[in-house]
């Protein structure tokens, strides 16, 4: 940890990957993770477009029950200490696989939302995105002002990510002195290979997580543990 705490001291530009199990820690289920009525569903069926255009009442009924657990949850000490890292480095870029705005909860400003937010919310007919705290909403599923169906604006299985999003975070990746990877297991592309673009392009790379993971090998150090734990002891 020693080593870690001189890079960010070193560090004029870092860039951070962060993964369910940055939320897990604050009680967030992880994505597969579900209770009673969920259990006998796949996540094909609640979480691609052809689900939601078969289906979607049972989508957004799942999506309500997501909301109403995040609803009740708070950012961990990892979500602060990131945000409290963020004020002093000179160039900081968050991003995050998370679609539950526990980050910018906490205070982080410089967001990048690879998979969207599930607290917004976009019209299938006119395009129109905005956000929308509600949990509970007067009709299932909810209508735009223009009359088009509302979906999650949250990204997909089958969906690309956000064209403007995704070339940001390449940037980031590619400019940072330091990457960090925290509490994602590292599998789900394309967000995995910002890892080894930040790695090629000279920036030591540091993973914070329970458990090794396939990038576990090729990185600069690995720091096993909750990042809860980790973060803030890093940043002490």
């Amino acid at each position: 940890m020693h080593a870690v705490r001189q890079w960010l001291d070193q560090a004029r530009s870092v860039a951070v990957l962060t993964g369910a199990g940055v939320s897990a820690e604050s009680g967030v289920p992880t994505f597969r993770d579900a209770n009673g009525l969920w259990k006998q569903y796949r996540v094909q069926d609640l979480a691609t477009p052809s689900a939601f255009a078969r289906d979607p009442k049972l989508v957004w009924d799942w999506y309500n029950w997501r909301r109403s657990v995040l609803a009740e949850v708070k950012p961990n000490p990892g979500h602060y200490a990131l945000a409290d890292l963020e004020k002093r480095i000179p160039k900081f870029t968050l991003i995050t696989q998370n679609v539950d705005g526990l980050h910018e909860l906490a205070g982080s400003r410089n967001v990048l939302r690879l998979h969207g937010s599930i607290w917004e919310v976009r019209c299938l007919a006119c395009g129109h995105q905005a956000v929308d705290l509600r949990i509970s909403f007067p009709e299932i599923p909810p209508k735009c002002h223009c009359g088009g169906l509302l979906r999650p604006a949250v990204v997909w299985f089958g969906e690309p990510l956000p064209s403007d999003i995704w070339k940001a975070a390449e940037t980031a990746a590619r400019s940072s002195d330091l990457f960090l990877v925290i509490g994602t297991s590292a599998v789900v592309y394309p967000a995995a290979g910002l890892v080894q673009l930040a790695k090629s392009s000279g920036a030591r790379v540091v993973e914070i997580n329970v458990a090794q993971t396939p990038l576990t090998g090729d990185i600069d150090q690995f720091l096993q543990g909750p990042s809860g734990e980790l973060l803030p002891q890093l940043i002490a």
